[in-house]
């Protein structure tokens, strides 16, 4: 089996025309008869990262400020479904008391949302 070597400058412009907008690697690859896993090499290599592995390096306050932000949105998860649960439960205390009433809960809400109304 015969090895070919490539120039450093033909790899750059094959990696750079495998990153452009739109452009796919295998295609690249198929077009200049390099093998595909060898170009994906080079692009993670060479590239800028679009299409190889990323690396993201965190700050240690950047991780726990993820995990306290995990807390938080837990915390108000639970304060709306117990939110929820108290709305329902006022719904359902306000239909019992309208039955013990002999009104219906919109006869109810109607006189309670007018209020006091006086003539000037």
């Amino acid at each position: 089996m015969e090895v070919i070597r490539y120039s450093r400058e033909f790899k750059i412009q094959l990696v750079r025309e495998a990153e452009e907008e739109g452009k796919c690697p295998w295609r690249v690859s198929r077009k200049y008869k390099v093998g595909a896993s060898t170009l994906m090499r080079w692009v993670r290599e060479l590239g800028v990262g679009k299409h190889g592995k990323v690396i993201r390096v965190e700050k240690a306050g950047e991780m726990d400020e993820a995990s306290r932000l995990r807390k938080e949105l837990r915390r108000v998860k639970e304060a709306l479904a117990d939110a929820h649960v108290e709305l329902a439960l006022e719904k359902a205390y306000l239909e019992v008391a309208c039955e013990e009433l002999n009104q219906t809960t919109e006869d109810f809400k109607k006189k309670r949302a007018g209020g006091r109304r006086t003539k000037r």
